[in-house]
């Protein structure tokens, strides 16, 4: 019996040990697993502080220690949303949310997050699966059918799209924004009768709203139904004699009616009217410009316009730059580049302007100016390289070489990667100066690096190859580059020219004669130095009388030089070894 007792003893205590097993387990799970959840708390109300504060990466840091606790955290996934459509990774944003959604089905935060960056990445079939489900989830947020009809559209689903803006119209009423983008996908359906049908349902709305009568009119106007156009426009008149599209719109009437004087009276009415938004008088003025030309009229009738205008509108900058091309295509130059001046006094940061300065500068040969445009716009447009590269031609033309050279490396380190065609054009003019600078070597390492970017650039190619002829070396290389820019060009008279030189220096006069003909029947210059060549050619193949007679039209075209002198004196060919 004690025997047992004890047995029993043993066995229950054993038994409660073993029971208490487990419950210590979990205990200590459990105290694990709150401690996990502190963790997670502290580093994603760490994050939001860190993303409120604009420390972006430490906030990025900070959820993705909480993505690592839990993986399946639908707060901390829409967060990190948000950081890659920052970094424009959005397919990685749309995983993350779908993940989301997928962990919290009733958030119509992350449901709408979801569609609204499908849309924005042009996931746009997939976008309108999430808003139609919105709609159907949240039928009281009624700008919902605005997302999902745009999502439509792009997704090409047009017909949806109209069902779309049918159902946000139904529940917030008739307004323009809707019509007009009903309007506008009838015609993409090629429907123009349910669009023009669009509109008038909006005008009979607003039957005290001149401008729906206008807009009729114009389309009827636009198929050509001048009748009915005009109906609409006096319908519009009758509402609102003052209304300036109105004078627009009858413009246009009397011009399709071939009613040329009454069309140029409503322009300049139009023109003058000081109820007339400026970005209509300047689409009004071009038109008229055009008129003029194509009438063959002189367009100084519109300065007088201009000059108005801007008393009206005297800070409005794209008269003035409109005004700049009228006086430029005038040949009024000095007129033209006082109202670009104007421009870049105003808006310092407006390049057309800029560019247009620099046009006129490069023009007229203004090297002085064309620094002044170049250094300014250099400060302001950093990341444009064509502004070294003409800055790079002033100093070329100015036989500033080593400034030259300064600026093309300063530029060529900022074109786009991308951008090979230019970066060729670049080391192409490096190549140039280096030679005028009779630094051979690193002028033709230049042209190779140029031919590395693009090895069809023709001026490099017969730069490259002429001058290797004058040092008569690597023939055959530059034979190949140059009969490479007569295959891209076979009528341009320098290259043909570069070709047959190269012919001549390796002694192939026959060759040399035939494409020297071709080079002088496309001149349209009258090139000195054609006809020089010529001569050298036709001594070599022993005309010699006909080569003075050339030598002696090349100096009378404008070409003075002692050995060329010596040519015709001695009546015999001689090497010009100072040629460049």
């Amino acid at each position: 019996m004690m025997i047992m007792s004890v047995l029993r003893k043993y066995l229950a205590v054993a038994l409660l040990a073993l029971a208490s097993l487990p419950l210590l387990a979990v205990a200590g799970d459990e105290r694990d697993a709150a401690k996990e959840r502190r963790k997670f708390d502290y580093f994603f109300y760490e994050g939001l502080k860190l993303k409120n504060a604009g420390e972006f990466d430490a906030a990025f840091d900070a959820f993705s220690h909480c993505l690592a606790i839990d993986s399946l955290s639908a707060p901390v996934l829409y967060e990190l949303s948000s950081f890659y459509v920052q970094l424009d990774r959005g397919e990685k944003a749309v995983d993350l949310l779908k993940l989301a959604v997928d962990n919290s089905s009733d958030n119509y935060t992350y449901k709408m997050a979801l569609a609204s960056v499908s849309r924005g990445i042009g996931m746009y079939a997939e976008a309108a699966e999430e808003y139609e489900a919105l709609v159907r989830e949240y039928p009281e947020k009624e700008m919902l059918n605005y997302y999902l009809a745009d999502a439509l559209t792009q997704a090409g689903e047009i017909g949806k799209a109209i069902d779309a803006y049918n159902a946000l119209e139904a529940s917030i009423g008739m307004n323009e924004a809707l019509s007009m983008q009903k309007y506008k996908l009838y015609n993409m359906l090629e429907q123009p009768d349910k669009a023009f049908e669009e509109l008038e349902r909006l005008a009979e709305k607003y039957p005290r709203e001149a401008r729906y009568q206008i807009v009729l009119g114009d389309l009827r106007l636009a198929d050509g139904e001048l009748d009915k156009a005009l109906a609409y426009y006096e319908k519009a008149h009758e509402i609102d004699p003052s209304n300036p599209y109105y004078i627009v719109s009858m413009a246009n009437y009397y011009d399709a009616k071939g009613d040329k004087e009454a069309a140029e009276q409503q322009i300049r009415s139009a023109l003058v009217n000081p109820k007339l938004d400026v970005e209509t008088k300047v689409g009004v003025l071009s038109r008229y410009i055009s008129r003029l030309q194509q009438t063959k009229q002189g367009t100084e009738t519109a300065n007088k316009l201009f000059d108005t205008l801007l008393e009206q509108h005297p800070e409005e900058v794209d008269l003035k730059l409109m005004y700049g091309s009228l006086l430029q295509m005038q040949g009024k130059l000095e007129e033209a580049k006082f109202q670009y001046q104007l421009v870049t006094e105003m808006e310092p940061g407006n390049a057309g302007a800029w560019q247009s300065l620099l046009n006129l500068a490069l023009k007229g040969e203004d090297i002085p100016e064309v620094i002044r445009i170049c250094t300014a716009c250099m400060e302001l447009f950093p990341k444009s390289p064509e502004y070294y590269f003409y800055l790079g031609i002033a100093y070329y033309q100015q036989e500033k070489y080593q400034e030259a050279l300064d600026t093309y490396y300063a530029g060529v380190a900022i074109i786009p990667q991308e951008n090979l065609g230019l970066k060729s054009d670049f080391y192409g003019q490096i190549g140039d100066i280096y030679y005028q600078m009779d630094r051979l070597p690193d002028a033709y390492k230049a042209y190779d690096e140029a031919l590395k970017y693009n090895d069809k650039n023709v001026v490099v190619l017969n730069n490259y190859s002429y001058f290797l002829s004058l040092e008569k070396r690597d023939l055959k290389k530059a034979e190949r580059m140059s009969g490479l820019c007569i295959k891209l060009e076979p009528d341009n008279a320098t290259y043909l020219d570069t070709y047959a030189w190269i012919f001549f220096v390796q002694g192939n006069y026959t060759l040399a004669k035939i494409y020297i003909e071709s080079a002088l029947e496309k001149d349209t210059t009258n090139s000195a130095e054609l006809v020089d060549h010529y001569g050298d050619i036709l001594f070599m193949c022993g005309e010699k009388e006909k080569a003075v007679e050339q030598w002696k039209r090349a100096k009378e075209l404008g070409k003075s030089t002692e050995v060329l002198d010596q040519k015709i004196e001695r009546q015999e060919y001689i090497e010009d070894k100072e040629a460049k």
